[in-house]
């Protein structure tokens, strides 16, 4: 179950609520479901709940229940509760990420683009374009910006807006950062601020860890290497479950803690995943292409946080078996949404670093 799916399912169980007289409020066009801030809420939180408690009437947990009995026992949703105030946190069935890492590696290049399809965005002035006395700024910022926003627009369906009028002399201004830091860093420290951020720019490149621009591209590299090694072993990706024999290979009396932060690993680079399409609709509709750059340092943090503890290759005289496999392709549709984003922002994702 996706994001988009799980915030379908909640509004048909408060449409439900709304048609048999359990709840009296408007039904909101949306509901929004993210993956919750602490580890150990499960895969996704919504607030909905605390959002009809005024129109409702009624306190916010109370409201949070009746939702929760309606939503218990939903296909693709295993587990449904109730936290603070009255967050609803959903735990999805175990097939959750392997039907995600299906759909990915299916639609591959196309995975995040809406086809399309509207997304009711506002068409105003981007805020990178204002600076604060209302005169358009001059400088390469504008020039990328307006790139990766037209090519995001693009992707969620929203081609109306039309493009940010450029200077003759944006061009050179650009020309000169990228033969100072190479194209995909000149890119990434425009991209990377948000509007009312300044733009902090380097020395010279750092081609380390420490760089997040080098970060999300190793990232990328190392998952086609894998690709590659895997190929050279006999074996390509199928997915499947990522939990395996090896998995918190510790002292017995630890193994249960481990395969709790073993599976927070896993339910976080699955979150990440499974947002990412969402994460190009909020960039497009603010205006915020600095969303799509913070995500996919994310992903790539995460993803190596999730590789380190579960080598998607055999080890040693091991031969490869069927959880390799599923790590594989997790691992290769992590690299897809990696490779999506960096196009969408103009920047490369080289097989090799």
């Amino acid at each position: 179950m996706t994001p988009a799916e799980l915030s379908r399912t909640v509004l048909r169980s408060v449409r439900g609520a709304v048609e048999d007289r359990e709840l009296s409020v408007p039904v909101p066009a949306r509901i929004v479901v993210r993956p919750p801030k602490r580890p150990g809420s499960g895969d996704y939180a919504s607030n909905v709940a605390l959002q009809l408690a005024k129109p409702a009437g009624r306190p916010a947990r109370e409201v949070a229940e009746i939702l929760r009995k309606r939503l218990a026992g939903s296909p693709g949703i295993d587990r449904v509760e109730i936290a603070g105030p009255g967050f609803l946190n959903f735990t999805l069935g175990d097939g959750a990420l392997v039907d995600l890492v299906r759909q990915i590696l299916t639609q591959g290049a196309s995975y995040g683009v809406s086809h399309g399809v509207s997304n009711g965005a506002s068409h105003g002035a981007h805020p990178y374009a204002m600076s604060p006395s209302g005169a358009v700024e001059r400088g390469a910022r504008d020039v990328v910006v307006a790139e990766a926003l037209a090519r995001i627009d693009a992707a969620v369906g929203d081609g109306v807006r039309p493009p940010a009028r450029q200077r003759p002399d944006e061009p050179d201004e650009l020309a000169a950062l990228v033969a100072r830091l190479g194209r995909d860093e000149a890119r990434w420290v425009l991209l990377r601020p948000a509007a009312h951020d300044p733009v902090r720019i380097p020395e010279r490149p750092v081609q380390r860890e420490g760089n997040p621009r080098f970060l999300v591209q190793y990232a990328y590299a190392r998952v086609r290497a894998l690709v590659r090694n895997a190929d050279d072993l006999g074996f390509a990706s199928r997915p499947g479950e990522v939990l395996g024999d090896d998995s918190a290979a510790a002292a017995p009396a630890s193994r249960s803690d481990q395969l709790a932060v073993l599976r927070d690993r896993i339910r976080e680079l699955h979150g990440l995943l499974a947002t990412y399409p969402s994460v190009l609709e909020v960039a497009a509709r603010l205006r915020a292409p600095d969303r799509v750059v913070r995500h996919l340092e994310a992903t790539a943090e995460a993803f190596f946080r999730w590789h380190d503890v579960c080598p998607p290759l055999p080890v040693g005289e091991q031969k490869p078996l069927a959880v390799h496999r599923a790590r594989l392709a997790l691992a290769e549709a992590a690299g897809t949404v990696l490779a999506n984003g960096l196009r969408l922002l103009g920047i490369s994702a080289p097989e090799h670093l």
